[in-house]
This record gives C-alpha cells, structure tokens and sequence, in this order.
C-alpha cells in the first residue's frame, strides 16, 4: 500500500521538483543577463541549460503519465488558478510566441527614445524584419498542430458516451461498480491520453527550442527570464487566491 500511495504522490513530486528547478533557473539568467550581457557564448550555455532542464522534466512527466495519466490534466498539485490556463496537462505552445510579441511591444515602447536617438540594446523590443517572419511562419505552423491535438483531445473526450462505457453503466445495477471490462477501457483511456500528453509535450519543447534559435542568446535569455517570472508569478498567486477561498 505505501508503494503505490507513493507512486501517486510522484507527478506532484516533480512538479514541486519543476518549480524550485525554474526558481534556480530564474536567478541563474537573472545573474546571466547582469554579469555577462556583452557574452553571447555564456549566455548561449546558460539557455541551453535551461532547454535542457525542460526536456528533462517533460521526459519525466511522460514516464509518469503512463503509470497515471488522468492526475496530470487535473492535477491536484496545481492552484485553481494554474489549472484554468491548462491545455493538455500544460501552457499552450504558442504562449512562448505570444510572449515574444508582447515583450517586443513592451521593450520598444520603454526605449522608444533611445531607439530614435540610435541607441541600440540588442533586447526583444530590437527584433529584426526577419526574426519577426520567421516568428510569424513559427506560430502559424504551431497553432495548426495545436488544433490537430486539440481534436485528438476531444474525439477521446466524446468517447465517454460511446461503446463499450455506456453499455455498462446502463447494464449494472449499482452505480460505479468496479467492472473489469471497464477498468480495462478505462485505462486504454489512459494510455490514449498519455499518448497525447507526450506529442503536446513534444509540440512545446519543440516550439521553444525553435523558437531560441531565431533569437539572438540575448534576446532568448530575455524571453526565459519572463517567461520564468509569469509561470512563478501565476503559481504564487494561485496559491494566495486559494487561501482566499478556503482551499487547501
């Protein structure tokens, strides 16, 4: 019993273990962008590291997700807050190229001045004609993928009214009896979307790694930084708006 009680408990564990992995990260690009902004070959190695570490975690998670799919597209471990934003057990791909567009605004628009006046940072409000193609091309491409898995996600959705579930629930008599037939169907169900769990996670480490090679490492460094800061930010204050509400 308390191996499997243990087995459970390990989706949450790597989260808790993601989230003090991404504090890490934080103030390691934090650091990064202070010291060695001029230093593109440090600061390349210091975002490699951090692709890295996101290709661990989501390894991590698909491993996990084929013990016990379903915690992860609900997932206890998260705020009310968080799981308002899921898609597919995760943040949509394309937010790392909505986060690039909103920083280029936001950045130029703060240097606005010193833009005019020739002055150059090399940051995200500095991207060029072509980087912004190739971030246009990048974002068609992966919203069209996000489509194909958001229908993959609700074929399996719709399957909960289909054969061989409905059947049952109408041929027994005592509501939610443990039937193997079931249990068998259910944990097909499972698989299926553990199946799906693992292309998003591909289709978001895929994108981001895509997306950090149209970027100078300044420019990638800046992008992980916010995004870093929003994922943070959003499980701090989920927490605190859980407390607000009564839930533990």
């Amino acid at each position: 019993m308390a191996s499997s009680s243990a087995q459970l408990d390990q989706p949450h564990l790597c989260f808790q273990s993601w989230i003090a992995q991404q504090q890490a990260d934080l103030e390691e690009l934090l650091q990064a962008l202070t010291i060695y902004k001029g230093d593109d070959t440090h600061l390349n190695l210091i975002v490699e590291k951090n692709i890295q570490h996101f290709q661990e975690y989501t390894e991590k998670r698909s491993i996990l997700a084929r013990e016990n799919a379903t915690s992860f597209f609900a997932p206890s471990w998260c705020t009310s807050l968080e799981n308002s934003f899921l898609w597919i057990a995760g943040c949509r791909p394309s937010l790392a190229i909505r986060l690039v567009y909103s920083l280029c605004g936001s950045e130029l628009e703060a240097q606005l001045n010193e833009f005019l006046q020739g002055v150059r940072k090399g940051n995200l409000g500095e991207l060029s004609a072509r980087q912004l193609s190739l971030v246009n091309d990048l974002q068609c491409r992966t919203i069209r993928e996000e489509e194909k898995l958001s229908t993959q996600m609700a074929s399996l959705q719709e399957d909960i009214a289909d054969q061989p579930l409905l059947t049952k629930a109408n041929e027994y008599g005592l509501i939610g009896a443990s039937i193997e037939h079931v249990d068998t169907t259910l944990d097909e169900h499972a698989l299926a979307l553990a199946g799906i769990l693992e292309e998003a996670d591909k289709l978001r480490l895929s994108t981001l790694k895509e997306l950090i090679n149209i970027l100078t490492p300044l420019q990638a460094a800046d992008l992980l930084v916010a995004a870093k800061k929003l994922h943070l930010s959003i499980h701090e204050w989920g927490k605190r708006r859980d407390r607000h509400h009564g839930r533990p």
